[in-house]
């Protein structure tokens, strides 16, 4: 057993060439795209436990910034993170690499589904495994969303915890546009990181 757990470890810091990193980029993307159903932050808790749990590619701290990132972006959340994460590791190429890998699986089914769209829509058992599908899709988005807030706890700062309670409160009590809550949030941190403060936790 002790020697399985050295062959793990020492596999686990065996660097890798940008080729090799990027083919495993891709095929990790492509098979997280493939097998994950819910949309964007169910893909962003699997990349979460491939990428900072299991291969230690990046931090939590990396995985939150980037969150926040793709989250604030137009389109797809599932491929604006798919990007984000190829651009940190790969720069460019990266990003090419991960967002092909990201659109591959949902035009492939969607294609394949569009053809039998009516025996789907009608097909009672079909209708079934969907809805209790959602379940488990509501799951995961759960814990993905309690993975953030503890992280944001754990900063211990009055402001980022108020501000995420402020913006829990205005989407499901005042249903305030996400859009709207995303660019005052931006706008605050940014004015933060501009004062002396923000700039000292910088350093």
């Amino acid at each position: 057993m002790k020697k399985a757990n050295e062959e793990t470890i020492s596999s686990r810091q065996k660097p890798l060439t940008d080729g090799q990193m990027c083919m495993q980029l891709f095929w990790i993307t492509l098979t997280l795209s493939a097998s994950t159903f819910g949309g964007g932050f169910v893909i962003i808790s699997m990349m979460q436990k491939k990428l900072v749990h299991q291969l230690h590619w990046l931090t939590e701290d990396e995985m939150l910034d980037m969150t926040a990132i793709a989250q604030s972006s137009p389109g797809a959340l599932g491929v604006n993170i798919a990007i984000v994460t190829g651009y940190r590791l790969q720069r460019l190429k990266g990003a090419l690499i991960c967002a092909v890998g990201a659109v591959i699986p949902p035009i492939v089914i969607i294609s394949i589904l569009s053809l039998f769209y009516s025996q789907f829509r009608d097909n009672r058992y079909i209708a079934i495994m969907l809805q209790v599908m959602r379940a488990g899709v509501a799951a995961v988005i759960a814990d993905v969303v309690i993975g953030l807030a503890e992280k944001i706890i754990k900063s211990k700062s009055i402001l980022w915890i108020g501000m995420m309670a402020a913006a829990f409160a205005a989407t499901c009590f005042f249903r305030v546009s996400a859009v709207t809550i995303i660019l005052i949030c931006g706008a605050t941190g940014l004015l933060h990181a501009l004062t002396p403060s923000g700039k000292e936790g910088k350093g």
